[in-house]
This record gives C-alpha cells, structure tokens and sequence, in this order.
C-alpha cells in the first residue's frame, strides 16, 4: 500500500472512532480479497471500503468502489459470518477521503449498497 493509501486509512480510523465505531479489525484478508476496516455501530457489522485520493482529477474516491468491488465484499462479508459461526446485521459503508495540501476531508457513505 502507498502513502496516500496509509494515511487514508489512518484518518478513516480515527473518524471512525470519534464518532463511536468499536474496530473489530483492519485489513481482513480472505481468498476472497480484502476489506479495509471491520467495525461495530449500535450492533451491526459494518464492513468499510476506505478510498483515498489526492485530487478530483479522475473522479471522485468512492466512485473506484465499483460493482466488481462490491460482489468481493459482499462474498467476504459472508465468508466473515461463517468463520464467525453466526448470523450478524451487517451493512457496507464507504469512506471517501480527499487528502490535498495538508488538508483532510472524509465523506462517510453509510449503507453505500446492499447485500
């Protein structure tokens, strides 16, 4: 991973913990790929895609979270449950962060699709 891409994910940590998300875990890998944060909000699992970018220039960081991208997480969500031997509320969100001239900015998508 890449500077940018460390600290985007960096800054998606600690928003996510100022505004009450318990981290269950980060960079959880599977055969079925990689998802950058897993946390809890008010009980639901919440499976996160951090996107970093430095500039607009190419669109927007939560448009590279495509429908490819999607399926990967919705399969390791469920491959996440079965190791987990449970059935969990669970909900995909987005972290867009726009990190340019010492300034970070962070859209949150909160239940950015569905299962």
């Amino acid at each position: 991973m890449n500077k940018l891409g460390r600290d985007g994910e960096e800054a998606a940590l600690v928003f996510l913990k100022k505004t009450g998300y318990t981290i269950i875990d980060t960079n959880y890998k599977t055969v079925f790929g990689e998802v950058d944060i897993i946390a809890r909000d008010r009980g639901v699992t919440v499976f996160i895609e951090v996107k970093a970018r430095s500039s607009i220039a190419f669109g927007h960081p939560f448009e590279a979270v495509t429908r490819k991208k999607q399926e990967k997480l919705k399969k390791l969500a469920l491959f996440y449950m079965k190791q987990k031997k449970k059935e969990l509320p669970l909900r995909f969100d987005v972290l867009s962060i726009n990190i340019s001239g010492g300034k970070t900015s962070i859209d949150h998508i909160r239940d950015a699709f569905e299962v």
